[in-house]
């Protein structure tokens, strides 16, 4: 019981607030102490026996970080966060949220659908959560606000439009996946596309459908008329060019099968650079600050998956692998039993981890019996990173309510931001639940 107990600790403790790496590393040191003390002690081994099966425990830990620093798909984290935070400081957002706002703007409800757009295209061209919900909370809810759209449809739309970038690629969420699965990042990046568009489609449906039964919800909004239809469409079509260019070269190297995801992000890195060149935000000191930004995410990224490496080597020691895996074959219903369980487990966690720990923690206790059980592991990973998807949402950990209340005005409340993101929940996991009834429809086997 010594695994389980360890992981509700770990659980507990990253609810109070500790640091997710440092915690994750403390309670395996304590643990595995506590093993190695029950496997020796009382068989009336000595402290020399007992050292001896604590250093035997973390002899591997070397060499799984050696393998974690060398591992050529991880390398592609740093250099997509970097594209995204030079996208961040080049205004792309800015331009994009300015055109798309004039050009759906006549439409009820037109704004909270241009910021779905907006948010798919920042989702293909950076993949950063922070960055698409802090720059849409920035330019696009003082508008709404202004134009009388509810508060609780403009923060959530804000929030759930900036969570596309977990699961449209290029996503760090699947590249995560693509390393705990072994599977190709490549295959997961088509995958995930198609999904991620029906997850655009039914929310723009949800929002036109909220505004055609609410007409205070959503008002139509008149524009200056001095500018015709025809400008508003050529100045969106500029706007949109550049970053649809980005998208190309990124993920139409990978579908094409001419770059790896970690080629792709270092064109992508460089195409982000000249799009900061284009629109005149390129400087010294904006790429230092982008360098650095990137390298504190990386750092807590990496430091979090050695953690998590030191947890997972204890949590098998204890023998607690075994128990869960057993329990998790004689569910009722067998494959269906074992998802529902699985996707409820997930879904729960999220309220109170981020996909990083779930990822490295709960999934390989997860993919090997989900090997067992026969199911397709490139379905099953999907499933996951929509579920994931849902963390950013869900209170009262969701990164996205934290990072618009950040930047939200005063008048807007945190219940404001809870209620708004309560039907995208909803939404996502319907959204989920279809992946999993209709796998034929999503191109899956």
């Amino acid at each position: 019981m010594i695994g389980l107990a360890m992981f509700f600790t770990a659980l507990v403790l990253l609810v109070v607030g500790y640091p997710v790496a440092f915690t994750f590393g403390a309670v395996s040191m304590f643990f595995g102490a506590l093993s190695a003390y029950f496997q020796v002690i009382p068989d009336g081994g000595t402290m020399n026996d007992f050292v001896q099966e604590f250093l035997q425990m973390f002899s591997l830990m070397p060499f799984r970080i050696f393998s974690i620093m060398t591992n050529k798909i991880l390398m592609a984290v740093p250099l997509f966060i970097f594209m995204g935070i030079v996208l961040q400081k080049s205004e792309l957002a800015t331009k994009l949220l300015e055109s798309m706002g004039v050009l759906f703007g006549r439409v009820r409800g037109g704004l909270a659908v241009s910021t779905v757009l907006i948010g798919a295209l920042l989702a293909a061209s950076t993949g950063v959560v922070g960055a698409s919900v802090v720059a849409m909370g920035v330019i696009s809810l003082p508008v709404m606000l202004k134009y009388g759209y509810s508060k609780q449809l403009s923060t959530g739309t804000i929030c759930a439009a900036g969570t596309l970038g977990q699961i449209i690629p290029p996503s760090i969420v699947l590249i995560v996946l693509g390393d705990v699965f072994q599977l190709p990042v490549g295959d997961l990046f088509k995958l995930a596309f198609f999904p991620g568009l029906v997850l655009v489609g039914v929310y723009i449906a949800y929002i036109l459908l909220v505004a055609f039964l609410d007409k205070n919800a959503a008002p139509v909004i008149e524009f200056d008329d001095s500018i015709t239809k025809k400008e508003n469409i050529t100045k969106a079509l500029i706007a949109i060019f550049p970053p649809l260019i980005l998208i190309i070269l990124v993920l139409g190297s990978i579908f094409a099968g001419i770059a790896t995801p970690t080629e792709s992000a270092s064109v992508g890195s460089i195409g982000a650079v000249l799009l900061a060149w284009s629109y005149k935000q390129l400087s010294i000191d904006m790429i230092k600050k982008a360098s650095i930004g990137t390298l504190k995410v990386t750092a807590m990224v990496f430091a979090i998956l050695i953690g998590a490496t030191a947890f997972s080597m204890v949590f098998v020691y204890s023998g607690a692998d075994d128990i869960t895996a057993n329990f998790m074959m004689n569910l009722p219903g067998e494959k269906w039993g074992f998802l529902i369980l699985s996707m409820l487990a997930i879904m729960f966690l999220g309220f109170f981890i981020d996909f990083i720990e779930i990822a490295y923690i709960v999934l390989p206790i997860l993919i090997p019996i989900a090997h067992n059980i026969g199911l397709d592991p490139t379905w099953f990973a999907i499933l996951v990173a929509l579920n994931l998807q849902t963390s950013f949402l869900t209170p009262p950990f969701g990164f996205s309510l934290f990072y618009l209340k950040g930047v939200a005005p005063p008048s807007i409340k945190t219940t404001d931001i809870y209620k708004g993101v309560i039907p995208f929940i909803l939404l996502q996991i319907l959204v989920l639940i279809s992946v999993v009834i209709f796998p034929h429809f999503y191109g899956f086997n």
